[in-house]
Formats: structure tokens, sequence, C-alpha cells
């Protein structure tokens, strides 16, 4: 048997993957985080599969089912929401399962930054804006960050920040950014980002707080700083279709093209 963990994506249940879609079908167990997955998609199993929330369940309970299924050579459907490298709780997962031997892949799903851009109709890699995401979050009442990961830290690259799990902390990253991106740089924070009751709320860096407790968001919410979020940005177009700059497969008259040209 195999242990599948499996990205269910942000919330609507097409951005799932072709791949994720097909092993939630085909397994015979499904757990899955009733939390943050749409029921929609644990839909999708065939009849007599085993569905399992566990939203309510200590890791030790999830593993103890799963060696369970092991033993009876079940395939099982690990799912999770958005992508599950990043902020899954997956790491302690397959440590276990490593322990005791028991095989498991992983299928990628879509991360709640990318549907964060596509809600807002941006990109996210301006030209000579930004070029750069940082993916983080604060601590508050969750595992610790790193002694070097700090949104201070991070904020003195000036590049974007999509900051997770930190709609509760809105005054201290009002402050420790302020100082580096200024009182008016634009913020938007992302509310449950592509479930039908989607809000995205856009202000600065000096009223989204504001905003936010306005719209009584707590949880279930992405927040993005940086420059490169503003509405109607001016930019220089990308080299990368300019006519006048070569690249691997496109030629220009009288520049010979040995290598790609980074653009």
């Amino acid at each position: 048997m195999t242990v599948y963990f499996i990205g269910a994506g942000p919330g609507d249940p097409d951005l799932i993957t072709l791949k994720g879609y097909k092993k939630i079908r085909e397994c015979e167990v499904c757990l899955y985080a009733g939390s943050l997955v749409p029921q929609e998609v644990v839909e999708a199993v065939k009849p007599g599969t085993v569905v399992m929330d566990t939203a309510a369940m200590t890791l030790d309970q999830t593993h103890s089912t799963i060696e369970k299924a092991h033993m009876d050579g079940l395939d099982i459907a690990r799912v999770h929401s958005g992508d599950p490298s990043l902020y899954g709780a997956i790491a302690e997962q397959i440590r276990k399962l490593i322990k005791v031997e028991i095989p498991f892949e992983i299928i990628p799903g879509v991360p709640a930054y990318a549907a964060m851009a596509a809600a807002m109709k941006q990109e996210l890699t301006i030209p000579e804006v930004a070029q750069s995401i940082v993916l983080t979050r604060t601590s508050m009442k969750s595992t610790g960050m790193p002694e070097n990961e700090t949104i201070e830290n991070f904020a003195k690259t000036g590049t974007t920040l999509a900051i997770h799990l930190s709609i509760r902390n809105m005054r201290k990253l009002e402050r420790e950014l302020i100082p580096y991106y200024g009182n008016e740089c634009p913020v938007v924070v992302g509310y449950r980002l592509t479930w039908p009751d989607e809000l995205i709320i856009r202000g600065t860096l000096s009223n989204i707080r504001k905003k936010v407790r306005t719209a009584k968001i707590t949880r279930t919410a992405l927040i993005m700083v940086g420059p490169a979020l503003a509405e109607n940005i001016s930019f220089n177009d990308s080299a990368l279709y300019d006519p006048k700059k070569p690249h691997v497969l496109r030629s220009v008259e009288g520049v010979e093209l040995d290598e790609p040209n980074n653009t």
C-alpha cells in the first residue's frame, strides 16, 4: 500500500490536480482535514471507501489509522489543504511513516499565494519592482519561529511578503513593517481564497488593520505586503518578449545564440 499526501488546493474543488483527484477516487481509505478541505473533494471517493475527518484527531490517532490500513494493504489518500509542502504538518507524519517503513508519495496542490494572485488578477513578479516572494508567518500560539526568520529581517529586503497564519497579529505586523515599507505600502488580505465566501481586502500598512477588524476576519486569511501589489502599477515590459533581446528560442539578426539568454 501507499500513503498519498494530496494537496487539495485553497478551497475551490475544481482546483485540485487531476492526479490528486484520481488518487482520491482510487484509494480505499481517505483521511482529510475537514476544517479546510471542502466536502466536495472527498465526495469523489468510490463506494465503500473509509472516509475520516482528521480535524479533531491527534497525530498518533491518524498514524494508528494509517498503520491499520497498511496491515490490511489499503491505499490511503491523506488530503491536505493548499499545497502540503507549506504549513501542511506532513513532516512529522512522514517521519513516522519512514520509521515503520510505510511507503508514501506527495502530490502537490495549488498554494494560497497563487490563489491570491489569481483573485487579485495580478502577477506577483513585476519587472524591476519585485522578483522575489517570501513565504512566512508569525508565531502567536503556533510553533515558534527560527531565531533569524523574523518579519523585520524579511522586511529589510523590501520584497513581497506572503504572511500566513497571522491575521490576529496585524498590530505587530503594522509596527514592524512600516519602518521598512512606509505607511502607504500596499497590503492585500485574502479571506477563504477561492471559497464561495472569498473576500479580498485592499489597503495600506496604515489602514489595513482597521479594514480587517471591520470585516471581522479572525482566521483562514493570507496577508500579502509589498510595492508590487499596487493596482495599476507602472513598470517596464519584461525582456522575455522584447524583439531586440534574443534567447534560445528566438534569434535576432546578427546575434548568435550559443546558450540560453536568461531573461
